[in-house]
């Protein structure tokens, strides 16, 4: 419908507004509205006391309320990891996974279908671009995690199929959403966006925010020449760049860059790879973490040996570096790191 109130795309404020121009109702309804489905899940308002005496206004503001259900085509799960597919409005498929963590769970989510980025370590890479997501779209993987698969998902990490940055302004409202003090209420520190290097992009959040959200690079070669072979992207915006926009990333007191680096054996796990890297990040405040490469269906490269994996880890930890090791979770469904967009 046309006059539908598209409800995960929206923040408190956003419907507040609607409802005043749509029914002439704002504050008193929308703060219902938004507990009832974002805390509970729950859709129909009916017997909930803010609603409960309404009558006919009930109806008509229920009737145009549209909560985006994602219908799960396929769920695979390995060692705790879930991988769940979604099948959108016009047929297209996204993946998400739930991660669990020592205390809580982390929800990896997906910005766009496909990506157009190219790395080729990537299995989501070698899809190409299909389309964007819409905000909607986004938070709606978050609404099917917690309500229909009842995980407790505490940590939203950006690091699914697409290249957030590359559809920022989707992603921001999306980050608006989750974090709105009256719907998920996500805290701002439990959120990490990841990019493949998008200079325009972190140069947005640094100056538009939202701010107190977690960056991650995946990095994976501090050299341009192996960089330019292994991510396209640093041929448009090359390591100097790259470096520079991270210095002027506002950071507080005690936050950190994430330096992603998927280590792949005989590529970039050599020491001079190491130095590299290290030079890189000498003039910013980071966390390394350092992950073995998941094959993916094209086997085009090889995951290190575990000497290899802890020898590189050893050399930048020689070097005074913040270096912590990630496992592997959910390569055998192709729910790993990389590997999203094999199933689709």
């Amino acid at each position: 419908m046309s006059d539908s109130i598209r409800i995960l795309s929206m923040t408190y404020d956003d419907l507040t507004q609607r409802l005043k121009n749509q029914f002439g109702k704002g504050e008193y309804h929308a703060k219902a509205i938004m507990r009832e489905i974002f805390l509970h899940g729950n859709t129909d308002f009916s017997k909930v006391r803010e609603f409960i005496r309404s009558g006919d206004l009930t109806l008509k503001i229920q009737s145009v309320i549209d909560v985006l259900a994602l219908p799960i085509v396929d769920i695979k799960k390995d060692d705790g990891v879930m991988k769940y597919i979604c099948r959108l409005s016009d047929g297209h498929c996204i993946e998400s996974v739930i991660i669990p963590m020592l205390y809580h769970q982390t929800l990896c989510i997906s910005s766009q279908v496909g990506c157009r980025m190219g790395c080729q370590f990537c299995q989501t890479g070698q899809m190409g671009f299909i389309r964007h997501l819409t905000a909607e779209e986004i938070v709606a993987q978050v609404y099917t995690a917690i309500f229909y698969l009842n995980a407790p998902v505490r940590n939203i990490v950006f690091m699914g199929m697409g290249e957030p940055f590359d559809n920022i302004d989707a992603v921001v409202q999306a980050i608006h959403v989750l974090t709105d003090p009256r719907g998920f209420d996500f805290p701002k520190k439990f959120i990490t966006l990841s990019t493949s290097g998008h200079v325009p992009g972190i140069q947005h959040l640094s100056k538009y925010g939202p701010k107190g959200i977690h960056l991650a690079i995946s990095i994976n070669a501090a050299n341009d020449k192996l960089r330019n072979q292994l991510m396209p992207i640093n041929r448009k915006y090359p390591l100097k760049m790259l470096q520079a926009s991270l210095k002027e990333f506002p950071l507080k007191s005690k936050e950190v860059l994430f330096m992603e680096y998927v280590l792949i054996k005989g590529v970039n796990d050599q020491p001079s790879d190491a130095d590299a890297l290290a030079d890189f990040v000498s003039p910013l405040r980071v966390r390394i973490n350092v992950i073995p490469y998941n094959p993916q269906s094209h086997f085009t490269f090889e995951p290190p040996t575990l000497e290899q994996f802890n020898q590189f880890c050893d050399w930048l930890i020689e070097k005074k570096l913040y270096v912590r090791k990630r496992a592997t979770k959910g390569q055998r469904v192709m729910a790993a790191c990389g590997q999203l967009g094999a199933d689709m």
